[in-house]
């Protein structure tokens, strides 16, 4: 069993996270949202710790080919955002709950497109065991992301569709961005691990990314 890296239990255990400007920026409204929670499962792999993440199936209608963190709804029988978060890792890759050590459940964070209140729950994963695609109608592949690929400045951009821009990463063949890539940024930044990297360059969303309404826009050129 390993124990977890101590930046990861200093971050776990900050109580100023409210205050990072991403989470400042972003906080839910107390009605007329859905719950929801993702699991930031960190583990110790072949090279260094890693991070579980996950491309949703290219056939579904909500964000198609996007990388997220195992997670959805919380249900009426989950024991709050923890328990949808593992239970929605265990349906999606696999992952056996009782094998994850739960550090810390971070602040809510507003998704405003689709009205998700989310709540990432940050674990420790002492023993790795094998993981992979449960339903390949809703993930296309599960990938544990070396944190040493998510840190190296080559690999850093800046994600841009339209007026969008935020940080972007691509590590094992994946387009990070959004939702994904913003969580991660901010607490690799809240770990202390970000390495400099250059945001003045720019990387337009590839289209396997996009969502069909996305590929209109961009076809327009309002995307672009």
């Amino acid at each position: 069993m390993t124990p977890p890296p101590t930046w990861l239990t200093r971050l776990a255990g900050r109580d100023d996270l409210r205050d990072h400007a991403w989470f400042a920026a972003h906080p839910p409204p107390r009605t007329g949202v859905r719950e929801s929670a993702v699991l930031v499962l960190f583990g110790p792999g072949e090279r260094g710790v890693d991070v579980v993440l996950t491309e949703r199936a290219h056939t579904l209608r909500a964000h198609p080919g996007q990388v997220s963190f195992p997670g959805g709804g919380v249900d009426p029988g989950d024991d709050g955002h923890v328990g949808a978060a593992l239970r929605e890792a265990q349906e999606e890759v696999g992952l056996d709950p009782e094998s994850v050590d739960v550090l810390a459940v971070l602040p809510p964070l507003h998704l405003t497109p689709s009205r998700n209140a989310v709540t990432p729950v940050v674990g420790w994963w002492p023993a790795p065991a094998p993981i992979g695609v449960v339903d390949r109608r809703e993930v296309a592949r599960v990938v544990r992301a070396p944190l040493a690929d998510l840190l190296d400045p080559a690999r850093r951009f800046t994600a841009v569709f339209g007026d969008y821009r935020a940080p972007g990463f691509e590590v094992s063949g994946l387009f990070i961005w959004g939702f994904t890539a913003m969580l991660l940024d901010s607490l690799l930044d809240l770990a202390g691990l970000t390495v400099p990297w250059d945001d003045t360059v720019e990387r337009g969303l590839p289209d396997a990314v996009m969502s069909p309404w996305m590929r209109t826009l961009a076809e327009h050129g309002e995307g672009a």
